[in-house]
């Protein structure tokens, strides 16, 4: 566990389909393929929000999960969304991301959590029991403020000091509890690898973190890794130069009504990008309106990620 770095830059891969709804393993392929050929490119996450992993029946999970570890040759480990709500179905959604060959697991909070919130250390049980059952590594998941399945500072310092835990994906979008709570998770946990998934905020928290574990790695691989560089090294005026060169691309997937259809939107930039044939994508998300794939398509031109 503790060889796995994820100090850079950790693509959240899109699930390619077929225009008839299939998954497109040979389209996932040669997407894995790239993005893993990429310097600063540290792992790829399949089966969370952007790879439609909710939507994919169990035999196509372990398939995708297993032509991603194809794809990269063991040059990067792949990292599996844990998605199920259930502690037991969780930890044996886990042992079968192992036999698919995935070397960690991104573990979601429980659904009912969003609505409801969770009992004092249901999260940290639920993590414990699924690395015990299964062996996988695992990446704590710090979801939104506005959910009421994020955890407060106690529960992610109980949960990142618990074996198995090696990182924390962070998502809190709460700037004010950024900035009080991360500081003191490094203080507190110094060995655990903190990364950003604020795809539409990344400039603030760029300067915190050892690395971004975003969506957005599938279309701007590239200028990421110059911003992860540019945050690492304390200089503001480059990192602020990028995240304006990017505010086209940003404002283009990730300012919309939802931020599922983001994901939408990363398609129609990969297929910009000359990597998808098409956007298809798998109910219940909706193909977004006419036009929009010009305007994503334009606004890749405009910040020279694609002539």
């Amino acid at each position: 566990m503790k060889n796995i770095d994820l100090r850079g830059l950790n693509p959240a891969p899109v699930t390619p389909f077929t225009r008839d709804g299939a998954v497109d393993y040979a389209a996932c392929k040669k997407l894995g393929a790239w993005l893993g050929s990429i310097d600063g490119v540290k792992s790829l996450t399949v089966l969370g929000h952007a790879g439609e992993g909710t939507f994919l029946t169990q035999a196509e999970q372990m398939k995708v999960i297993e032509t991603f570890v194809e794809a990269v040759n063991g040059a990067i480990p792949i990292i599996a969304g844990i998605t199920l709500e259930g502690t037991e179905v969780a930890a044996e959604e886990a042992k079968r991301a192992v036999q698919a060959g995935a070397s960690a697991g991104l573990l979601y909070p429980s659904h009912g959590w969003l609505r409801f919130g969770y009992q004092k250390g249901a999260p940290q049980d639920k993590y414990r029991q699924v690395y015990e059952t299964s062996g996988l590594p695992l990446i704590l998941f710090q979801y939104p403020d506005a959910t009421k399945c994020t955890y407060d500072l106690e529960t992610q310092l109980d949960i990142a000091a618990q074996p198995g835990v090696f990182a924390m994906k962070n998502g809190v979008r709460n700037m004010r509890r950024w900035d009080t709570e991360i500081p003191v998770i490094r203080r507190e946990r110094p060995d655990l690898q903190i990364l950003s998934c604020h795809d539409e905020y990344l400039l603030h928290t760029m300067f915190d973190v050892d690395g971004l574990l975003v969506g957005y790695g599938n279309i701007a691989p590239e200028l990421l890794v110059d911003l992860i560089k540019a945050g690492k090294a304390r200089d503001y005026k480059a990192a602020r130069a990028i995240h304006d060169r990017l505010l086209p691309v940003t404002k283009n997937v990730y300012h919309r009504g939802s931020h599922m259809e983001g994901t939408v939107a990363l398609k129609h930039a990969l297929v910009a990008r000359g990597i998808l044939e098409h956007a298809t994508v798998r109910s219940p998300l909706l193909p977004l309106a006419p036009g929009a794939e010009i305007e994503i398509a334009n606004a890749m031109r405009a910040a020279g990620i694609v002539d």
